[in-house]
C-alpha cells in the first residue's frame, strides 16, 4: 500500500519535538512533507543556533520514516526558519546578497571554511543565467581535466534542474556507505554526486532556499569522494542562496564563468563575476560558449549569438579569458545521449576546445596556496 502523509505524521507522534516534550507534528517544527512515488522529503524548522543539537531529532525521524512500510527513500532536512524570540515561524528573510547592504547598521556574516575531506582542489562551474550551456560545459571540463592525469569529481549543485545524470548516463541511488556517508557514481572514471540520482528525473523541487542549503551541504559533507585532486562543481544560474552556501562554506580555488556572446547573456554573466568577486572568490576565467555556429553541409560560418562579446568583457574586467566552444550539433546529441563530447570523439575539434579550457583553468591555479573560506563583513 502507497506510503502517505498522514500514516507519516501518526508515525511522527511518538518523536519529541525540539523542546523533548512535545509530538513533532504538535511542536510547530514540522516544516513540511512531500511524498512522491515512495520518496519522502521532510523538513525541520529549529533555531539557527540550535540546528547542531537538532540533529539527533532529524537522524531520528529519518530512521523511523524509513522504516515504514511504502517508503523507498527519505530524505530529512533541517532548516534554520524559526524566530530566536518565538514559538511560530519567522518570516522567511533571504541572506544579505554580495550586492546589497545586510539589515541593521552593520551585520556580519561568518563561516569556518573547512575543506571537504579527500577533495584537494575545487572549483566552481556558474553562468549568471540559465541556458548557457553551464551543465555541458562543466561536465567536458571534468572529463578534460581527467585526460591530464587528475583524479577527478563533480558535485552537481542544481538542486532544481540537475543535469548530471542525464550528462554521464548515470541512474541508481548511491550506496550507503557507513551511518550517512554515500559513495558517489561512477561516470567514465569521474567520481559523481547530484540530486538527481534521489529523486525522478521529472520530479520538480519545489523547495525553499534553507532546504536547498542543507541538500548541498550534506552532498558536500556526507559523500565518499576519496582522493580527488580537482572538484568541478556545477553551480545553478544566478547570484543566490547556492552561491553563496559554496563560497562561505568551502574554500573555492576559483571560479569559471560561462557565457554566450550576446549582451543580454553578458550582463547577467557580470553580476556573477561581481558576486564571486565580492565574496574573495577567484575568477578563473570566462568562457564564450555557443560561440559560433559552422553549418555542417556547407561551412557556412554564422554567428547566431555574436561572437568576441566574452573576450571583450573579460578584457574590460580584467579576468583570463578561457576560450570559445562553438555551437554544434554534435556537441548537443553526445550530451543528450549521456556521451559527452570528450568520451564520443575525444580527439575532435570540439574536445580540443574543452581541452584547452581545461589547460586554461589548470594554469589559472597554479601558484594558488590553499585559502579558507572567506570571512565576510557585511556594513
Amino acid at each position: 500500500m502507497p506510503i502517505t502523509k498522514d500514516a507519516i505524521l501518526n508515525a511522527l507522534l511518538g518523536v519529541p519535538g525540539p523542546d523533548g516534550r512535545t509530538p513533532l507534528p504538535r511542536s510547530g517544527a514540522l516544516g513540511g512533507i512531500v511524498v512522491k512515488d515512495g520518496r519522502v522529503y521532510i523538513s525541520i524548522e529549529v533555531e539557527a543556533r540550535e540546528a547542531a543539537g537538532a540533529e539527533p531529532l532529524r537522524a531520528a525521524v529519518e530512521a523511523l520514516v524509513g522504516g515504514l512500510d511504502g517508503v523507498s527513500s527519505v530524505l530529512v532536512t533541517l532548516t534554520a526558519q524559526k524566530s530566536a524570540t518565538s514559538g511560530r515561524p519567522a518570516e522567511p528573510r533571504p541572506p544579505a546578497r554580495p550586492s546589497e547592504p545586510a539589515p541593521g547598521p552593520k551585520a556580519q556574516a561568518a563561516r569556518s571554511g573547512n575543506a571537504v575531506p579527500g577533495v584537494k582542489t575545487i572549483i566552481a562551474v556558474a553562468s549568471g543565467k540559465g541556458g548557457v550551456g553551464k551543465s555541458t560545459t562543466a561536465c567536458n571540463l571534468a572529463l578534460a581535466l581527467q585526460a591530464t592525469g587528475l583524479k577527478v569529481a563533480v558535485l552537481d549543485a542544481d538542486i532544481y534542474g540537475p543535469s548530471m545524470p542525464r550528462l554521464f548516463a548515470l541512474k541508481g541511488k548511491p550506496e550507503v556507505v557507513e551511518g550517512r556517508i554515500m559513495r558517489p557514481l561512477d561516470g567514465y572514471g569521474v567520481k559523481v554526486m547530484s540530486i538527481g540520482f534521489l529523486v525522478e528525473e521529472e520530479t520538480p523541487m519545489i523547495w525553499r532556499g534553507p532546504m536547498v542549503m542543507s541538500a548541498i551541504t550534506q552532498m558536500l559533507r556526507e559523500v565518499q569522494w576519496e582522493e580527488v585532486d580537482v572538484m568541478v562543481v556545477d553551480m545553478p544560474p544566478g547570484t543566490g542562496d547556492a552561491q553563496l552556501t559554496m563560497a562561505q562554506s568551502v574554500p573555492l580555488a576559483g571560479a569559471v564563468i560561462v557565457s554566450t556572446p550576446q549582451d543580454l547573456a553578458l550582463i547577467d554573466a557580470r553580476r556573477g563575476i561581481a558576486m564571486f568577486r565580492r565574496v574573495e572568490v577567484p575568477i578563473l576565467g570566462i568562457v564564450e560558449n555557443m560561440s559560433t555556429f559552422i553549418c555542417p553541409s556547407c561551412g557556412t560560418r554564422t554567428d547566431i549569438f555574436g561572437h568576441g562579446g566574452a573576450r571583450h568583457e573579460a578584457e574590460r574586467l580584467q579576468v583570463p579569458y578561457l576560450g570559445e566552444v562553438p555551437l554544434a550539433l554534435d556537441i548537443r546529441t553526445t550530451s543528450d545521449a549521456g556521451r559527452p563530447i570528450m568520451i564520443a570523439a575525444p580527439d575532435g575539434p570540439h574536445a580540443q576546445a574543452y581541452r584547452a579550457l581545461a589547460q586554461g583553468v589548470l594554469g589559472a591555479l597554479r601558484g594558488q596556496v590553499a585559502r579558507p573560506a572567506p570571512r565576510i563583513i557585511m556594513e
